[in-house]
């Protein structure tokens, strides 16, 4: 492990992902002399095409490529050393026609899907691995998988007895987190969009805050991003077929986007080197 760089792993499902949960963290880190890794495992073809200079009839058939196209765009803004793209096909959303497309990532080989990630992971030696939780944050099917090919990775990696003959020498991350939102965040995000005349959840009478993000108390990380705000909006500007260029985060004033969105939060699942809760570092304990 000594003489190793420090390096930083993230897992994501579609191109854009990687900026709203982690674009600043993947900046941040990079600038702090850390390698950053971006994992993409699907080339978003079930995508929307909202950008108005686009003809969505023209765009589609070619979605997949345009979106890679994007997402290197992307990783050049936040400063991502190495984009790795497992190359599946975009699942869409649950209960779509797109789930049962042979080629999809729902319906990947679970042992398969892994051991590409396995063998990524052997080759990079990363310390520090993210990706979502076990309902995919918000319960998008490549999500959930990324959850299951991510975790189950973290664990084989290290373990010669798995996969053996895949990559390089066994390889065991040290520290593994879930990106998170907490409730507080997503209803401040609501009360902010209101404020600028969007509707939101908070006008539904069956609004519960209570049913949404992570308890504020199990956040067991907060990364400061604040100087990297700036980066996080352009990188994500990179992703024009996804991103309308009126979405609510990019009308935010600056002083707010800075003020009140300047953190990225994760929960620490497993961390094999001694490293006291709460954290404001991934690499606690590691440096």
């Amino acid at each position: 492990m000594m003489g190793e760089p420090l390096t930083l792993m993230a897992v994501h499902a579609h191109p854009d992902d990687e900026c709203l949960g982690t674009g600043g963290a993947l900046a941040r880190y990079r600038e702090e002399g850390i390698r950053t890794i971006l994992v993409t495992a699907t080339g978003g073809e079930e995508g929307e095409v909202v950008a108005p200079d686009m003809d969505p009839d023209e765009v589609r058939p070619k979605l997949g490529d345009v979106r890679l196209e994007e997402l290197r765009c992307a990783c050049e803004t936040l400063g991502v050393d190495v984009n790795y793209v497992l190359g599946y096909r975009d699942s869409g959303m649950a209960d779509t026609p797109a789930n049962q497309h042979p080629e999809c990532f729902a319906q990947a080989d679970l042992y398969e899907a892994t051991g590409r990630l396995v063998e990524l992971m052997r080759q990079t030696r990363p310390h520090v691995i993210t990706c979502y939780n076990e309902y995919g944050g918000y319960g998008h099917p490549d999500h959930i998988q990324v959850n299951r090919v991510t975790v189950a990775a973290f664990h084989a990696a290290g373990d010669p007895a798995q996969y053996p003959g895949i990559g390089p020498a066994p390889w065991q991350p040290q520290k593994l987190y879930y990106t998170s939102y907490p409730r507080s965040y997503i209803v401040m995000r609501y009360e902010v969009m209101r404020a600028m005349g969007d509707d939101t959840p908070l006008d539904r009478p069956d609004f519960d805050p209570n049913r949404v993000g992570t308890p504020d108390e199990d956040i067991t990380i907060r990364v400061d991003v604040r100087a990297y705000m700036q980066r996080k909006v352009a990188a994500l500007r990179c992703h024009r077929t996804q991103v309308s260029p009126d979405w609510w985060y990019f009308r935010i004033p600056p002083e707010v986007l800075q003020d009140k969105f300047n953190e990225e939060m994760f929960l620490r699942i497993v961390s094999h080197v001694p490293a006291g809760l709460p954290e404001t570092d991934l690499f606690a304990g590691l440096r």
